[in-house]
């Protein structure tokens, strides 16, 4: 059966479309510099058109590059994951969004919570190792839930926790909170639970490590992850 074009009936090309979902989800760009950008390319679009494609692309292409990622993590041992949970304020109401990270930057996990007790962290770990696998080491902060959680699991002996082991996954909350601060916080929770993922799986499609590689083998890889983003969900 023929794959149907999840592009079909709408006006602009499936170019346009990717580009503008990648400006929006990928830099700190509120809808309305989407906007003014696409018109300096030639392109008259609103901001709402900007909204609406990526709340309708913006999940559909994150489910692609994250199946990509998830079967190439899968095959491979995980070493060290970092798990660490990020203060979000919504109306005022504080949220959790927990977040896994493994040795390499590569965010393998998101979830957003009420409240940071042993359920949350349980149902967070369950997530992420059903997706990943498990790691041999779980790096983690001083909160008593994931020692709970870990417990039983049976995974107690794996974590380490001190002051600075968990730096990795503090600085991985840089670009979400620039992205954040772009789009004035969130007003909803479901907002944020479907932000997060995406956000995280463009972060790790164009993530290639700049300060780590040549100057050659970067601008190969940024190549590389583009042709693959141009590449989505195509017919």
């Amino acid at each position: 059966m023929p794959q149907r074009d999840p592009f079909k009936y709408f006006h602009s090309s499936p170019e346009i479309i990717r580009l503008g979902v990648m400006l929006y989800v990928r830099f700190p760009l509120s809808q309305r510099n989407v906007e003014d950008l696409l018109h300096e390319r030639g392109v008259d679009v609103s901001h709402e058109t900007a909204r609406f494609w990526w709340q309708r692309f913006g999940p559909m292409f994150a489910s692609e590059v994250h199946k990509k990622r998830a079967d190439r993590l899968r095959s491979w041992p995980q070493w060290r994951w970092h798990l660490d949970e990020m203060f979000v304020k919504i109306n005022g109401e504080r949220h959790y969004l927990w977040r896994a990270v493994d040795h390499e930057d590569e965010v393998l996990e998101r979830y957003v919570t009420k409240t940071r007790d042993k359920k949350a962290a349980l149902k967070f770990l369950r997530k992420s190792m059903k997706r990943h696998g498990r790691p041999h080491v779980l790096v983690t902060d001083q909160l008593r839930s994931y020692g709970a959680a870990m417990k039983d699991i049976g995974n107690a002996h794996r974590q380490e926790t001190g002051r600075w082991l968990i730096n990795r996954a503090e600085n991985s909350h840089l670009p979400f909170r620039r992205r954040e601060r772009a789009m004035l916080r969130f007003r909803r929770m479901r907002s944020l639970q479907m932000f997060a993922p995406v956000h995280a799986s463009v972060f790790n499609h164009f993530n290639s490590e700049r300060s780590l590689t040549s100057r050659t083998n970067f601008k190969t890889n940024r190549a590389a992850a583009l042709a693959e983003w141009r590449g989505l969900c195509a017919a």
